[in-house]
């Protein structure tokens, strides 16, 4: 690559992170039986000829792996816990009129509809508020359980899960958001949202760290 000679040892470094990495200095030292401290004048040498690469909190790895490989390598292991947001939620009681003035001010494009635990009841979208405002009947007077999507029609989330997956759950389902959720006795609790806008921001800030 530099049209330098290799050591035995240097050889063998970029053959464990040409396979393993990205990988710590630390795995690379255990894999070789040595402290990081002898390895550490090795893994400079390396690094500044241009074989390997590090990344804070990442590790080495080897310049032939792409960027687009360590990007979907970083992306694999984002979880919903580190990027969901708020949610905003409305009684499953409360009325199409109030609900369409929670999602104007709230600036929102999905509504969580919820009982007095917070427990999830449904969902309401823009087209399901769009659509019973067209009717004939006064908003005021219809409550948002009548025209909401119920259970167990709703696509859900928890905070464990990855955001790619999470992503692709919007994407198959055409939705704009989903409710984070975690499991209680007496139903599913709603503890935050995942929207586009969430999975956007993080992969962005991800390719501004790269």
């Amino acid at each position: 690559m530099n049209g330098m000679e290799l050591s035995a040892r240097q050889e063998e470094i970029v053959s464990i992170v040409k396979e393993n990495g990205p990988i710590t200095g630390e795995h690379i030292a255990d894999r070789l039986k040595l402290t990081r401290a002898t390895l550490r004048p090795d893994l400079a040498i390396l690094t500044m000829a241009g074989f390997l690469d590090a990344r804070p909190r990442v590790g080495y790895f080897y310049t032939g792996k792409t960027s687009n490989e360590l990007l979907t390598h970083n992306i694999k292991k984002m979880k919903v816990s580190e990027h969901f947001s708020v949610p905003v939620v409305v009684n499953e009681h409360v009325n199409v009129y109030d609900a369409i003035t929670t999602m104007f001010l709230e600036d929102v494009g999905t509504l969580f509809v919820v009982d007095e635990h917070s427990h999830l009841q449904g969902v309401l979208s823009r087209k399901d508020l769009l659509r019973a405002s067209l009717g004939q009947q006064s908003l005021q007077e219809v409550p948002v359980h009548i025209i909401m999507t119920r259970m167990p029609m709703i696509k859900v989330c928890k905070k464990e899960d990855l955001l790619i997956d999470t992503a692709n759950k919007l994407i198959e389902n055409q939705i704009d958001a989903l409710p984070v959720v975690q499991e209680k006795d007496e139903g599913l609790e709603v503890i935050g949202r995942v929207t586009k806008t969430n999975i956007t921001r993080a992969f962005v800030e991800l390719v501004k760290e790269d």
